[in-house]
């Protein structure tokens, strides 16, 4: 025999997918002993919490079908028992593992086990198939599943699913590939098991805590870092496995103790949201990152002969409707002072009239190096200067708005069922709503408010022709 001596398959079905957040709603457990069943139990469980419509609607168990369920306490003692002794076995079995122990933690109990995913076990023993979902084995496989989404019904699969690997073969292969199946993924040593499994593989914005829970005294849930993703539970993973890495972000990952996340309707949704977010939070690594200033621009001050002629204008939360005369857009004097340095060696225009290098008499540092066409020493006037200024600096205004007025985006996610109407107008976000009817409305009534960091995103994301498509004008 392979597979080891006692197992039990687990599945469970719950109100979520977040350990914090969510609760049980049925558990269904059978155990085997050297291939054969000793025990099979199933019982509905009341979560202490509504379920979600739409799970209601995927798995069929209600509220009410809960209402008078047993809570977890009442239940503990008889799984405690179905388990011992036995190796764990689920699909994705972290996540169901995980809500076990978060269970059984809640109660002032500790519980372990050795995990042996059957995904997992899929993959390593059938490689040239690329779905390995359970709905992909059964209809694979040919098992037999009279409640697919109740947990026994799921659970008989899996046990199919084993009879059939063990039937199908060698014993010295199906070892190697349970010993894969069972090695814990990498993560970080603070994180509990089953935090990310269930984690959906759609559009969203994901959040790392190093607290294991969020303050219960008042003060704001602060994230260690905001990231967003077109599938949340590919990108969690990958950058979670830094943390057998070194640097930064391996530093950052073994400080997490906690991960949530928000579902988007799409990548444009998904990375609005992580601006909100950041902007709300400054999480403390992104603060150190990106030292915030005021957006501004630059404009030439008419008629000032005496430098410099340039001057700083802020734009963070004004019109773009109502601009006159401003180029560029920067988040630092850095930013701007870098583009006047390139302007001042295309167009051999002055450092000093431009306000790049302090002030003094005679010619400035450029002209004695034969940079500088020499408006400082008198060798050409502030009229000439200023026009090859005003020339380059036309390279360096904000791109026009590709249409007249306000536009929608909508975005649709399959994974998360959601959708998205995005209103934008002149590079600025004017809201996200769920219907088109309020979408409207909003473009007639919201404020336009410039943000840098939005104008730089949609610059990026219009850029795509297959971005552009989805536009409706209004």
């Amino acid at each position: 025999m392979a597979l080891p001596e006692r197992l039990a398959f687990v599945d469970l079905e719950t109100t979520g997918a977040n350990l914090l957040r969510d609760g049980i709603t049925e558990i269904a457990i059978i155990r085997v002993e050297r291939g054969s069943v000793v025990e099979r139990w199933e019982q509905l469980l009341n979560p202490g919490r509504s379920i979600p419509a739409k799970i209601q609607d995927f798995i069929g168990i209600t509220d009410a079908m809960v209402a008078d369920a047993p809570v977890f306490a009442d239940v503990a003692d008889t799984v405690h028992a179905l388990l011992e002794d036995c190796v764990f076995v689920a699909h994705n079995a972290r996540f169901d593992y995980g809500f076990l122990k978060s269970a059984f933690a809640g109660l002032g109990r500790n519980f372990d086990a050795p995990v042996l995913c059957t995904l997992k076990l899929s993959r390593a023993l059938y490689p040239e198939h690329h779905r390995h979902g359970l709905d992909a084995l059964i209809e694979r496989h040919g098992l037999v599943c009279d409640a697919r989404h109740r947990a026994m019904g799921d659970t008989d699969a899996l046990w199919q699913f084993a009879c059939l690997v063990e039937q199908t073969f060698p014993a010295a292969a199906l070892e190697q590939a349970v010993a894969r199946a069972m090695k814990a993924p990498a993560r970080p040593p603070g994180l509990p098991d089953g935090a990310i499994e269930g984690m959906p593989p759609c559009s969203g914005v994901y959040l790392f805590f190093d607290t294991p829970a969020a303050p219960e005294d008042g003060r704001p849930d602060l994230p260690i870092h905001v990231g967003s993703s077109v599938n949340l539970r590919t990108r969690v993973l990958e950058h979670l496995s830094a943390a057998a890495r070194k640097g930064k972000d391996a530093e950052l990952v073994r400080r997490v103790r906690r991960v949530d996340w928000i579902e988007a309707a799409g990548e444009l949704d998904a990375l609005l949201l992580e601006a909100g977010l950041l902007k709300a939070s400054q999480p403390v690594r992104e603060r150190l990152l990106q030292a915030r200033e005021e957006a501004f621009a630059l404009r030439i001050v008419p008629g000032r002969k005496r430098p410099p002629i340039l001057e700083h204008v802020r734009v963070s939360n004004t019109d773009p409707r109502q601009w006159e005369g401003l180029f560029g857009a920067f988040r630092h004097r850095k930013e701007a002072d870098s583009l006047l340095r390139e302007l001042a060696q295309l167009y051999r225009l002055c450092p000093r009239r431009l306000g790049i290098e302090p002030g003094g008499h005679g010619p400035c540092t450029a002209y004695r190096a034969k940079r500088c066409a020499g408006v400082c020493a008198g060798k050409e006037s502030v009229e000439e200067h200023d026009a090859r200024l005003l020339g380059g600096l036309g390279a360096a205004r904000l791109k026009p708005w590709p249409w007249q007025g306000a536009v929608i985006l909508s975005e649709h996610d399959e994974a998360s069922g959601r959708t998205a109407f995005h209103v934008l107008d002149h590079w600025c976000h004017l809201g996200t709503t769920e219907s088109r009817a309020d979408a409207q409305r909003l473009a007639q009534t919201a404020e336009r408010c410039f943000a840098l960091d939005t104008y730089r995103m949609l610059g990026r994301w219009l850029a795509s022709p297959g971005h552009l498509a989805a536009i409706e004008v209004l």
